[in-house]
């Protein structure tokens, strides 16, 4: 078989009898209706492998469990033609992984990764993952209740190989998060203070001349490859109430190959929102194939920010080694909480050494922020009074 482009315009192409369809799912074997699999707390699981050759095609699924924050303590690991336990390809929070962070699900739409209805919890992704020799997915349950998992892993074996093999990388994603990034304090120009109490200068002053040592990173890879996209999630935990309060103003900086070792960045943007295609500080939710806003924040932008940018029709190609990396507020000054997940592709061996090392259960959470709990309570009540306001002139006057 030979691997090549699949959408609407070659659908009708007749494929050889070689290729196989497969799908690894958690349908009851007996017959029945209990089509989950049950992974207890602490438990590390194979949900699918396969030996041969041939691609990851789709995976859907949706789970449970009776622990807050749990899509930030399902890790789901991928291993390409034999790698090591110790060694995976993919090592990314369930909800993370499927587009989302924060440990939410919304509906969205993107080309790679959707999460569906209802309220989100369908989750679905179609980057290909070709492999040579098999392949192996895992979930472990981190969090501190049984976890149920439903899914469905869809995919092709080519019974005779697939003669391109050297034409395809293979699929990688890693989750990164600084909670907060490292701040800088003082303009390295003048030599002064950035002060909150002086919100212009704060979000708008500085000169950005050490981007390597500040910057977020969103991917450090080395090897030959191409970087496909990712997604951002900012927790604004600034607090500039009577000043603008965008916590972006980023600009994105890639390094690739001898410019990595170099410091200087070999495709620079000019601002967080214009990285994921969109503008001025944008808020609305906007869904796009290739980039988007699934959660733009609250009043003055306080709150969970998550943006999408996927380069599938313009990969960043690097043939040694890359950093993606974005300013966390112009020249690296808020201390916001920061995560990721980044997507790419590369040829193997990848070196798992420049994953972030995957935080424990207590670092992964999310951040709650008593404004937010002010604001549900008060709702909640206002909800209750006019209950019971309807209540009491309806019945019992």
């Amino acid at each position: 078989m030979k691997i090549g482009r699949l959408s609407l315009n070659n659908i009708a192409k007749i494929r050889p009898d070689s290729v196989k369809r497969k799908r690894i799912s958690s349908y009851d074997k007996t017959g029945g209706n209990f089509d989950w699999l049950e992974i207890e707390s602490g438990e590390k699981v194979i949900i699918a492998e396969d030996k041969g050759t041939g691609s990851i095609k789709h995976i859907w699924c949706t789970s449970w469990c009776r622990t807050k924050h749990y899509l930030r303590n399902i890790i789901i690991r991928m291993y390409w033609d034999g790698e090591q336990e110790n060694n995976p390809s993919v090592e990314v929070p369930l909800g993370d992984f499927f587009g989302l962070g924060h440990a939410k699900h919304k509906n969205f739409v993107s080309l790679p990764l959707q999460m569906s209805p209802r309220s989100g919890k369908g989750f679905n992704c179609w980057w290909p993952m070709p492999f040579s020799l098999g392949f192996r997915i895992t979930i472990e349950n981190d969090s501190s209740k049984k976890l149920k998992l439903y899914y469905y892993i869809d995919y092709e074996i080519y019974e005779d190989g697939f003669k391109n093999e050297n034409d395809f990388g293979r699929f990688h994603a890693q989750w990164h998060r600084e909670n907060p990034p490292e701040a800088k304090r003082l303009d390295v120009v003048t030599g002064k203070k950035y002060k909150r109490s002086k919100p212009k200068s704060f979000q708008f002053l500085g000169n950005n001349t050490e981007p390597l040592k500040f910057n977020y990173k969103i991917l450090n890879a080395k090897g030959k490859g191409h970087y496909v996209g990712c997604h951002l999630d900012i927790d604004n935990t600034t607090s500039l109430p009577y000043y603008l309060n965008w916590p972006g103003e980023g600009d994105d900086q890639i390094f690739i190959d001898d410019d990595v070792d170099k410091g200087i960045p070999t495709l620079y943007g000019t601002g967080t929102e214009d990285y994921v295609n969109q503008s001025w500080a944008q808020q609305k939710k906007y869904f796009a194939p290739y980039h988007g806003t699934i959660l733009g924040g609250g009043l003055n932008w306080w709150g969970k920010i998550s943006y999408y940018r996927y380069h599938i029709e313009d990969p960043v190609y690097f043939n040694k080694k890359i950093v993606v990396s974005i300013e966390h507020g112009h020249d690296n000054h808020r201390r916001d909480d920061w995560s990721s997940t980044a997507y790419w592709y590369q040829v193997e061996p990848h070196d798992y050494n420049l994953f972030p090392k995957l935080l424990d259960r207590e670092a992964r959470k999310p951040k709650s922020h008593i404004g937010h709990t002010i604001r549900k309570s008060f709702c909640i009540l206002v909800l209750i009074s006019i209950v019971f306001l309807w209540i009491y002139f309806t019945y019992l006057i």
